[in-house]
């Protein structure tokens, strides 16, 4: 395979990767993208779901043709519990805006497709991607093919959409990199189920026996959580025990009952946060999880990373079409400016909204005091509609 040269060269197909390949497309600026998956593991990994408003608009983008509006659901709130008491939101009364159900594996198939439409190359399940001289005006990729053919990728800037474990931050020197962390004391039990949906929208719930949370995937496939321990075994749980836990965490005065069905999977989830600062360095930029990670109570995962696109795509147009480097310059402290509002807002609902084992009374008793704070002002309410809804997208650096 001979040697191929572009304007970018991004490392990762997920939904960031290909965010990002479009709008470059779109005004004229060339790149090939590599992914150690297949096109298939990627379409069929259930992942978070919901999309900001910003997020939805950007998925409208000419050429996209994305089924968000068709396949996907919009949801004009969500309700908290909390002992059995239901808070309801009213995201457009709040703040004028919704959100959009639609799983990040669909939202992958419309940008595959649209990648696909613009004929330029995607390569999946390549093998050994290591980046190379991306303190030089020349970076490159370089890989092994699904067909075992060395491939290289030289490229004026590397953006490394690759994830948590994706080999891109690694290649940011130690010495300049800062990675900041925080693991908490609980993790997530989750299940896929065959049910119609038990809400009309998300439930976040709080009681005594620690947190649930009520999710949907379609009209005929939801997904649910519970907190549990860390190492809590899978094999532990029957399908009798979860629909019993669950039930019992949402259960209040007004007879709530949730909607079950078969359970076709079964998951624990680690609670981790991580930012890495700068999300630059020399040619090589990064967005989305390899950045950093949030907890999924705040729904912010999917969308910050969508964020870091917005902010990345007109920088790189205006380095390589008006030679405004500066722009790109600024790229990571733009960035993480939405990236540690999003990380405390995640932090927030996750203590509010979790028992911690680890928790002294008084700081039981506190977080209980400042959810109640929330949800019984008008304002603290339209704080919490704000940050789920999504701040605005910075699309212009200053």
């Amino acid at each position: 395979m001979p040697d191929l040269h572009t304007d970018v060269a991004i490392v990762g197909a997920g939904p960031a990767g290909l965010m990002l390949a479009h709008l470059l497309h779109n005004a004229g600026i060339d790149s090939v993208v590599v992914d150690n998956r297949s096109h298939d593991d990627i379409a069929t990994t259930h992942r978070a779901g919901i999309l900001e408003a910003a997020s939805v608009r950007m998925l409208e983008t000419p050429g996209i043709d994305s089924r968000v509006h068709t396949a996907g659901h919009r949801h004009d709130g969500i309700d908290i519990r909390v002992d059995g008491v239901s808070h309801p939101l009213d995201f457009p009364d709040l703040v004028g805006e919704s959100v959009w159900l639609y799983p990040q594996n669909e939202i992958y198939v419309d940008l595959a497709a649209a990648r696909a439409r613009t004929g330029r190359p995607t390569f999946h399940s390549v093998t050994d991607t290591r980046l190379d001289a991306v303190d030089s005006p020349s970076p490159q990729v370089r890989a092994v093919t699904a067909d075992g053919e060395p491939l290289t990728v030289t490229a004026r800037y590397v953006v490394g959409a690759d994830g948590s474990r994706g080999p891109s931050r690694a290649s940011i020197p130690e010495t300049t990199r800062k990675r900041f962390f925080h693991e908490y004391p609980f993790a997530w039990f989750g299940i896929l189920c065959e049910a119609p949906p038990s809400h009309e929208v998300l439930i976040y719930s709080r009681s005594a026996r620690g947190f649930a949370l009520i999710s949907q995937r379609s009209d005929t496939v939801q997904r649910m959580y519970f907190q549990a321990p860390p190492d809590t075994e899978v094999a532990d749980w029957s399908d009798d025990r979860i629909w019993t836990e669950l039930q019992a965490r949402v259960e209040g005065p007004d007879g709530f009952a949730l909607r079950t069905g078969p359970i076709i999977d079964k998951t624990v989830l680690p609670f981790r946060s991580a930012v890495t600062e700068p999300m630059q360095h020399g040619s090589l930029f990064l967005a989305g999880d390899s950045a950093h990670t949030v907890p999924p109570t705040g729904a912010k995962g999917l969308n910050l990373a969508f964020a870091d696109v917005a902010v990345l795509a007109p920088a790189l147009v205006r380095a390589l079409q008006d030679s405004d480097a500066e722009a790109l310059a600024r790229y990571s402290a733009t960035a993480t400016t939405r990236v540690w509002k999003a990380q405390h807002f995640s932090f927030q609902m996750t203590r509010m909204l979790h028992t911690d084992p680890t928790a002294d009374p008084f700081e039981a008793r506190r977080s209980l005091g400042e959810l109640d704070s929330i949800l019984t002002s008008d304002h603290g309410r339209r704080y919490l509609a704000e940050c789920y809804t999504g701040w605005p997208h910075t699309t212009t650096i200053p």
